[in-house]
């Protein structure tokens, strides 16, 4: 029989990602070593400490049921964990919802709040699934540019006023994917002043709020009013290595929470039990370990960068996240020199046109490769004539 895809799967072309995902496939079929930079997946384990909790608690055989929006020791931990973080007082009954992965929430965000043809503004670029999550809700997007001259911060008095009238939605993300910018407490007080104006629900994805190294990003809701007007999304994947465990939480406005906790209720049963145990024991550690995985990745982003500059390309230096944000060199497109790299040097970066027409010009490069790796993707660029 003949199958036919409803017209919202119209929305949802192949990804970039997965066109280089087959194309870097093809060339290893053809013998060619890659080096893959493209990928945001840690390739580094959780700490000792959360595959312990995990496996003794998936030898519980209560733990098997259902967990529907998240075990109360679980809201309890987060709440701990960000008034000891980030100073910012949560209340665990009320502006806590656990989701699976942060992804999911994010994803599923603006089915709770915006209608057909409603506009959310979004950065640009800006990580794929905030597009992902506007077109099922049959919103619309509206890309607020994020430029080297404005330090990637957007410009709120550049968005127009009958923009702002129809946007139900502001999302942001810092330090972001991709582009490793930090927010500062003075953009954060605009956002607030901005969405209390125009009645735009504010969501901050806030994912790699641990990967920092010089400068420690700013949690939104530690700024005055921001409970008023929106909420924050984290996770465990990349602070603690646990990409694959798929749990994430939000925090704040608490009646922005009971609305996703009501979609929520209608879409899945919740994490995984033993999961939700194993983030218990993360989030409640005190050791060192978030210090040796900045300093593992801080180790790898001056190794890269500096490299790059020895072979003659000069990126900026990032402040956080797991990525560099680098502009290539005068003559090609962003899929052009990608495109390009992978042939002559096997390195697989992606392009920055994937995630918004302002990352023409860019690429971005994963720090998800150890050090060996990526002196010897060092070595080849210096190898090639793509960069000279």
């Amino acid at each position: 029989m003949k199958i036919t895809l409803s017209q919202k799967m119209n929305e949802f072309g192949e990804s970039v990602f997965t066109e280089l995902a087959n194309y870097k496939k093809n060339k290893m079929r053809e013998g060619q070593d890659i080096i893959d930079l493209s990928v945001g997946s840690p390739d580094l384990p959780p700490p000792p400490y959360v595959i312990e909790a995990l496996a003794t608690h998936v030898q519980n055989p209560s733990l098997y049921g259902y967990s529907l929006t998240g075990i109360d020791e679980l809201h309890d931990a987060i709440s701990n964990y960000y008034i000891r973080r980030y100073d910012v007082p949560v209340n665990k009954e009320s502006e806590v919802l656990m989701v699976m992965g942060s992804q999911d929430g994010l994803v599923h965000f603006p089915m709770a709040f915006a209608n057909p043809g409603d506009l959310v503004l979004v950065p640009d670029p800006g990580y794929t699934a905030y597009a992902a999550g506007i077109a099922l809700a049959g919103a619309k997007p509206y890309g607020m540019p994020l430029k080297e001259e404005n330090q990637f911060l957007p410009d709120l008095d550049a968005i127009p006023e009958d923009i702002c009238q129809k946007a139900k939605i502001m999302i942001l993300n810092f330090p972001g994917n991709p582009v490793p910018a930090l927010a500062t407490q003075s953009f954060f007080e605009k956002v607030i002043q901005f969405a209390k104006k125009h009645q735009i629900l504010v969501l901050h994805d806030f994912a790699y709020s641990e990967l920092y190294f010089e400068e420690k990003p700013i949690s939104f809701l530690s700024v005055e009013g921001a409970k008023e007007v929106g909420v924050e999304f984290n996770s465990l994947s990349k602070s603690f290595n646990m990409a694959g465990c798929r749990i994430g939480y939000m925090v704040g406005n608490p009646d922005i929470i009971a609305a996703i906790n009501r979609l929520k209720s209608n879409l899945d049963y919740g994490v995984f039990l033993p999961i939700q145990k194993a983030a218990i024991a993360a989030l409640r550690d005190t050791s060192n370990f978030s210090e040796n995985l900045r300093e593992t990745y801080k180790k790898r982003r001056d190794l890269l960068v500096n490299g790059l500059a020895d072979v003659g390309w000069q990126v900026e230096s990032p402040k956080a996240s797991m990525f560099i944000w680098a502009k290539i060199p005068k003559g090609f497109t962003s899929t052009e020199f990608t495109y390009r790299l992978i042939d002559e040097a096997g390195i697989v970066v992606t392009p920055g046109n994937a995630f918004g027409p302002n990352g023409e010009g860019y690429v971005r490069i994963g720090l998800v490769q150890n050090e060996e790796t990526l002196k010897k993707g060092v070595q080849r660029l210096q190898d090639i004539p793509l960069l000279k």
